[in-house]
């Protein structure tokens, strides 16, 4: 496994602040939603989101060993 570049820790970031507002979005949604079906679309978005945040801070996780270290 190679490191990651610059560019490519600054696009998971950016993934990851976006996945971060869509989970605040849905559940700020849910608090508006009194139709079930709603909800649960909403339930299963939010939930999407969040795994797609771990993976996200996963893969830095696993690329953290590979990185230049600070002297």
């Amino acid at each position: 496994m190679q490191p990651l570049t610059g560019k490519e820790l600054e696009y998971i970031a950016d993934s990851m602040s976006n996945e971060d507002l869509l989970v605040k979005q849905g559940v700020v949604a849910l608090t508006h939603v009194h139709n079930p079906a709603v909800q649960q679309l909403f339930q299963q978005l939010v939930k999407q989101n969040q795994q797609h945040y771990q993976q996200l801070l996963n893969t830095l996780e696993q690329h953290a060993s590979l990185a230049p270290k600070m002297q």
